[in-house]
């Protein structure tokens, strides 16, 4: 899992999410925002690995050319794009309706799906927090699929260039966020103005530790 701000707020808030986040294998921070925070409030540096670069480095640098990738949310022509773009042939893509995890036979499609292209590489969960961790979860605790699945948000609208990812020296700045404000103000104001600025306040509030994990071996 790659926690952002947004994460985080629904990590402090929902017992049900963070049972989500208990249960993962691997997490990796994903925001320059809350590194910043982190070091700003309590002197902790910490690691930051974009969930977008990480999938790009995933399929450019490990993922083979024949090796199964699932990619589950974006559309048919993402798909192929990214087949094209990383030279992958072997990809299996599945496109959930809009709200499918509050559908049970569409979330049951979409496990079984996965499940049936077992054993893949990777898998890719790009449908938005928090159905993706729930999917990664349910998938877990089945322990019918084989291979590795990641939650990536936005990463494949980026990669496909539906959505226009801010410049690097933006980034370094930690000022992504505002780079997609101002893409597309409608549907992110409320989380960056509004919910976003809560984090500092949880941060002040908690004590935070870094728990060092033995997760199982990526698969080969």
């Amino acid at each position: 899992m790659t926690p952002n701000v947004d994460h985080l707020i629904r990590y402090f808030d929902e017992p049900g999410f963070r049972a989500l986040y208990h249960a993962a294998d691997y997490v990796v921070l994903d925001s320059r925002v809350v590194a910043a925070a982190v070091r700003l409030l309590t002197g902790q540096r910490l690691r930051v690995c974009p969930g977008s670069d990480l999938t790009a480095e995933l399929l450019s640098r490990v993922a083979a050319r024949t090796d199964r990738v699932v990619l589950i949310g974006g559309s048919a022509s993402q798909a192929r794009r990214i087949g094209a773009r990383y030279g992958l042939t072997n990809i299996e893509h599945h496109q959930p309706p809009m709200g499918f995890i509050s559908d049970a036979q569409a979330t049951e499609h979409c496990l079984r799906f996965i499940e049936e292209r077992s054993p893949f590489r990777f898998c890719f969960l790009a449908v938005g927090s928090p159905q993706q961790e729930t999917i990664a979860r349910l998938l877990q605790s089945r322990g019918r699929a084989r291979g590795l699945a990641l939650c990536v948000g936005a990463s494949l609208n980026f990669l496909t260039g539906a959505e226009r990812r801010a410049p690097h020296w933006v980034q370094r700045l930690a000022l992504e966020w505002l780079h997609r404000l101002a893409m597309d103000p409608r549907r992110l104001a409320r989380r960056y103005l509004v919910r976003g600025p809560r984090i500092f306040g949880q941060l002040l509030r908690r004590r935070l530790m870094l728990q060092p994990r033995c997760p199982p071996a990526l698969p080969v």
